[in-house]
Formats: C-alpha cells, structure tokens, sequence
C-alpha cells in the first residue's frame, strides 16, 4: 500500500515535518501523544549517526517545546518508492540566540496510514541567507 496516497514527495515530507513541528509547538497534548501521531511504535531514526527510538525521539522533543524555535524548509528534491522516500532540503531555523540553515539529505520508511517508521538523516550547516527559503506555517 502506498503511504503517500499519491501526494507529491515534496509536498508529502514537507507537510509531514510542518504538521509534525506545528503540533508539538503548539499543542498542550503530552509529546508522546504527538510523536505516536506521526511515528509507528518501532521508529527507529538515525540522524548524522546519533541513533533514536520512540523514547529518545519523545526526550528529544522535550528541549524544543522549552525554546520553541521557528523554522521553514525548503524541499528541493524528493521522489517516493513503495513506501521509501528521499529528499533533500533546507531547513531553516530561528532561535533566541542563532539562525541556523542545514541541507538535510533524508532517507525514509513510512507505514501505510503515513507515520514514519525509519528515517536516515544527514545534515551539514550551510551558509547564506537564512532568511530565504519557503516559510513553514506557524
């Protein structure tokens, strides 16, 4: 079964990390909630080597709901197979204290309803303009 319903691979992963960031920004529900809304119960995400399950992926939520940093992507490239998608682009983020962009290369396995059950992530920080790319609604 196709989880991406044939939406657009850019249009898919954008909105996926959008909606995902959006809810536990903004949401008061418990962050586990929230991760078990995009995350099958098995996820396993492995980003720039750091390996992270269901429960290191709920702690890590934790440190970003406390510094609610605002962010956009830019997805520049992506293209799905089956239930695999890759995709390359820049994310951009604003905190109290920096603005960061990363080129992101993402590798991934979604379960049929659309959460996410594996995730290979490569990131460089980039330098530039980050106020370019397209705004990631708030």
């Amino acid at each position: 079964m196709n989880p991406f319903h044939d939406d657009d691979p850019k249009r898919f992963i954008a909105d996926f990390f959008t909606s995902f960031t959006k809810e536990l920004l903004h949401s008061d529900d418990d962050p586990a909630l929230i991760v078990d809304r995009y995350h099958t119960p098995d996820i396993v995400q492995v980003a720039d080597g750091n390996r992270m399950d269901r429960d290191k992926l709920i702690a890590h939520t934790r440190p970003l709901r406390k510094t609610r940093p605002e962010g956009r992507m830019d997805v520049h490239e992506a293209v799905a197979d089956g239930d695999q998608l890759a995709a390359r682009y820049t994310l951009y983020v604003h905190t109290r204290n920096r603005d960061l962009a990363m080129e992101v290369c993402f590798f991934g396995r979604f379960a049929p309803d659309g959460r996410m059950r594996q995730a290979h992530i490569l990131t460089r920080t980039v330098p530039g303009d980050t106020t370019s790319g397209a705004k990631v609604p708030a």
